[in-house]
């Protein structure tokens, strides 16, 4: 598990944490060892941007984005490869699923515009791990979409680099990210570098 130094309310868990998305006894051991709830509320992902507010945990619906004002309630997404993001306001919090179509369609840009259209101004920002550009390998039809954060595989074909498309989204905002990629580094699930379909969790919640 990985915690932001000196930022509560965020967490990302590693692959030794088990499978956050099916495993109900890894969650349980996750939430007592960040002291918080095991009801937490989730979204079934899509790789879009739609955006859901929260007040009770278990199934919000169809989206890649949630946000509560709920003080203790977890929300979660779930990522092997896309990028997990937490967004904090003074009073919300709010979490989004981004990989490539997500970013493109905006995904976190939209969650910080309805937090703050609602009166709740995202300060900071927690950017999990995810594929790096140095693994991404896409066709140009996907990096043309994302010319200003385009790349090359370590291999020397198209690539884009995600993390900086997402943390564009979030200019203004305080932000810390997991240096880190999924596909080539041990610790995470990869679903592109093996197929797997165990998930990684990214939490946040409002102490």
């Amino acid at each position: 598990m990985i915690r932001p130094p000196s930022r509560h309310g965020a967490a990302f868990s590693e692959a030794t944490d088990g499978d956050l998305r099916d495993d109900p006894v890894a969650r349980d051991e996750l939430s007592r060892a960040l002291g918080i709830s095991g009801s937490w509320s989730t979204a079934r992902q899509v790789h879009g941007a739609e955006v859901l507010v929260v007040d009770s945990p278990g199934d919000a619906g169809q989206a890649d984005a949630l946000w509560t004002t709920v003080s203790g309630l977890p929300l979660a997404v779930f990522t092997a490869d896309c990028f997990g993001v937490v967004l904090h306001a003074s009073d919300a919090v709010g979490v989004a699923h981004a990989g490539w179509r997500g970013a493109d369609a905006g995904v976190v840009a939209r969650l910080r515009s309805e937090m703050s259209r609602a009166g709740h101004e995202p300060i900071r920002a927690e950017v999990g791990p995810g594929i790096g550009p140095c693994c991404f390998e896409v066709g140009q039809e996907v990096a043309a979409r994302f010319h200003r954060h385009d790349a090359e595989t370590t291999w020397g074909t198209s690539s884009v680099d995600l993390g900086a498309a997402i943390e564009a989204q979030l200019d203004g905002v305080d932000t810390w990210l997991v240096d880190g990629c999924t596909h080539h580094e041990d610790g995470w699930f990869s679903h592109r570098r093996d197929g797997t379909l165990s998930r990684l969790a990214t939490i946040g919640w409002l102490p």
